[in-house]
């Protein structure tokens, strides 16, 4: 007993210390003014921003979806597939990855600007120039690009875990391909689904330097809000806090969401 408690030692001090006396000072600067006083001024002003967060968890939501829609198919495909198949997608999904994040983001934005690749492409049509950059499609764009493997990866890891024989005896039982994905393959998967769907939700969400470097300020997010409060003539740091309270708070009500969702999965699997 004194063994793992020894041994578990040094995870309790890296908790602490990067978990949760971060998140005490969080909720201490949400809690109190620049002099020190408790307060809840900080929470009832959050209020004022309700269209930067409801707008922040649509993009996310829009993010998600068709993250989810690409991956799944993908995520399939590549779990029937040879070894060697399965380890060339991997290089492929990954390879992206090794670049920096901010680097993979400006390359987005010279394809989508007024003179960019797209539009150069386009005008051999006698098509535009058309306005992509500075949109929320944009935002969007770089939401699904830079955290689409993050749906991938989940998603194809729990379909290896689907035998294939599985599959074969619901065919052979007279299931047609529909009946197929719809009772046993999106059944087996849904664990994946909820584990890929919070990797992106979450940083969809936070995000600030997508927004600010595809929508151009046009698309304001909640990180985007909480970064203002701490930068310039706005310097606000217990404003800032009280923001990362509400976005923490949305963000562990999804994962709830998630794992209901997922228990509620399991439990479903297990009476079959």
């Amino acid at each position: 007993m004194f063994k793992n408690k020894a041994v578990s030692l040094p995870y309790l001090v890296w908790s602490a210390v990067f978990v949760i006396v971060p998140l005490g000072l969080v909720a201490y600067y949400a809690m109190t003014t620049k002099t020190g006083q408790f307060t809840l001024d900080n929470l009832a002003r959050v209020g004022q921003y309700a269209p930067v967060i409801m707008s922040s968890i649509l993009l996310s939501i829009i993010a998600t979806i068709i993250s989810l829609i690409i991956a799944y198919p993908l995520a399939y495909i590549m779990s029937r597939s040879s070894g060697n198949t399965q380890r060339t997608y991997m290089m492929l999904i990954m390879l992206p990855m090794w670049m920096n994040f901010l680097l993979r983001t400006y390359s987005w934005m010279t394809i989508l600007e007024r003179n960019g690749l797209i539009n150069r492409f386009l005008e051999l049509f006698g098509i535009g120039p058309l306005t992509m950059i500075n949109t929320p499609g944009a935002v969007v764009l770089g939401m699904i690009y830079n955290y689409l493997p993050f749906m991938i990866l989940p998603l194809y890891t729990t379909m290896l875990k689907i035998e294939q024989h599985t599959i074969e005896a619901a065919q052979d039982l007279g299931a047609t391909p529909w009946q197929v994905l719809s009772r046993v393959i999106i059944p087996l998967s849904m664990p994946g689904v909820t584990t890929g769907i919070t990797m992106v939700f979450v940083p969809c969400i936070s995000t600030f330097a997508i927004s600010r470097m595809l929508g151009g300020g046009s698309s304001m997010l909640i990180g985007d809000l909480i970064e203002l409060q701490f930068l310039g003539n706005t310097y606000n740091p217990n404003l800032g806090a009280a923001i990362s309270m509400v976005l923490m708070v949305i963000i562990l009500i999804c994962m709830a969401m998630m794992n209901m969702f997922d228990e509620g999965e399991d439990k479903e699997a297990m009476l079959l």
